[in-house]
């Protein structure tokens, strides 16, 4: 059993709701607060000389400088599993060339399933474990991490065996998905209705039989797949116990109908949805997962954030973290600076970095701090809460705990 603090504020992020907008008054803030943690878990959090009177024989994690405590922060979707380097893309994109001319020059996902294929198994471990750390460092503490940059059998395999062996390389917690679904491979014979047919068959049984994943997304884009065959998909995965996700209304609108349609976990991009399409999130439990960096990345306009909240739906923040429109990373960066232009107060946004998030990924014994759940949290240099998005990324957490311990830097 172990005292950590005291600390200047402590934001739990505990009681508030799962959708909707929340005003920062909302928010409980401990000031010269503590937390007991036993075995990786919290089990109080109060006053720090009250906690120390009530725990004398405590061992004591003396905090000596004003820092200000939040939840670890949850990363629901990131495609950090790959090799390679999209610069060319991406010098190309700033130029004025559009997605196609890019991809017919030889750039694009198939660009990067390419070079993924050509690495082996152990450097992926290695390349995925140093981009779990730098997270980790700015206080992720908990990182989706998807396949669908293999886009066969052999390598969709080889990419999820590589994020198993990378979780127990990394004190994150990583959470795989099969993306196998993110386009047709140029290089497979036959129709994407034979393709969805072939990974229903081959590919989901290996899944189950290795443990390497309960997660299933698709891509749903005329680039990709259809809303037809993103239905057929997401229904056959419901009959064999998946959970899911889908990537949705990224340039066109109808993926997130069908993820609404097939109780999906999330529907994640959504800078195409339309008015329909956020009053349909509204009124289910998908959590709408906005993706700024994708934004950044492809000058695009955010995701409507702050439309999407007012309607009440329930908005998380992922990084979409890839060697294509999202090689930035850095989740906080891109959260403060899609806050500024969606007007997203702080609790919104802490909101959709942490629990909101682990909705997204169907956990509840992370993001907020409560009895009960991890001891995974992460304290700024700071007296006051609000300098964290004031200073949009370039204030970094100080120290990160995971599972109650102090994280490796």
């Amino acid at each position: 059993m172990k005292l950590i603090g005291p600390f200047s504020q402590i934001l739990t992020l505990a009681g508030l709701p799962d959708k909707g907008p929340i005003p920062d008054t909302a928010m409980q803030i401990i000031t010269n607060g503590g937390i007991i943690e036993v075995d990786g878990f919290i089990v109080e959090i109060g006053n720090f000389e009250t906690l120390r009177k009530e725990y004398s024989s405590v061992i004591v994690e003396e905090i000596i400088e004003d820092l200000v405590l939040l939840p670890g922060f949850i990363d629901c979707h990131t495609h950090i599993c790959y090799a390679g380097s999209r610069a060319a893309d991406y010098a190309m994109r700033i130029s004025g060339k559009s997605y196609l001319e890019i991809a017919q020059s030889g750039g694009g996902i198939w660009d990067t399933v390419t070079q993924t294929r050509s690495a082996t198994e152990d450097e992926l471990v290695q390349l995925i474990t140093k981009r779990a750390l730098l997270h980790l460092q700015q206080g992720v503490t908990t990182i989706e991490v998807k396949s669908g940059y293999g886009l066969s059998m052999k390598e969709e395999l080889k990419q999820l065996r590589a994020i198993k062996v990378a979780n127990k390389q990394t004190e994150a917690d990583l959470i795989s998905t099969c993306l196998a679904m993110h386009m047709k491979p140029k290089d497979f014979e036959g129709s994407s209705t034979d393709y969805l047919n072939f990974i229903q068959k081959r590919l989901w049984p290996i899944l189950k039989a290795e443990n390497l994943t309960d997660r299933l997304d698709i891509f749903i884009e005329k680039s990709a797949f259809t809303t037809n065959e993103g239905e057929i998909y997401l229904k056959e995965a419901k009959k064999e116990g998946f959970k899911f996700t889908v990537h949705a209304d990224q340039f066109t609108s109808g993926g997130s109908e069908v993820a609404v349609n097939c109780n999906a976990l999330s529907a994640d991009h959504l800078e195409a949805s339309n008015a329909e399409d956020i009053e349909r999130l509204s009124n289910a439990d998908t959590v709408a997962v906005v993706l700024p960096g994708a934004s950044l990345g492809l000058g695009l306009n955010y995701a409507p954030a702050r439309r999407l909240l007012d309607a009440g739906c329930c908005v998380a923040i992922a990084s979409d973290w890839n060697p294509g429109s999202a090689p930035m990373g850095n989740l906080l960066l891109q959260a403060a600076v899609m806050g500024a232009s969606e007007k997203l107060s702080c609790a919104e946004t802490f909101a959709g970095l942490t629990y909101r998030a682990a909705k997204a990924l169907g956990l509840t014994n992370r993001g907020s701090l409560t009895a009960g759940s991890l001891a995974d949290f992460q304290a700024f240099s700071a007296k006051d809460y609000r300098d964290i998005l004031y200073y949009q990324g370039s204030l970094m957490p100080t120290k990160v705990w995971k599972n109650g311990n102090p994280t490796t830097k």
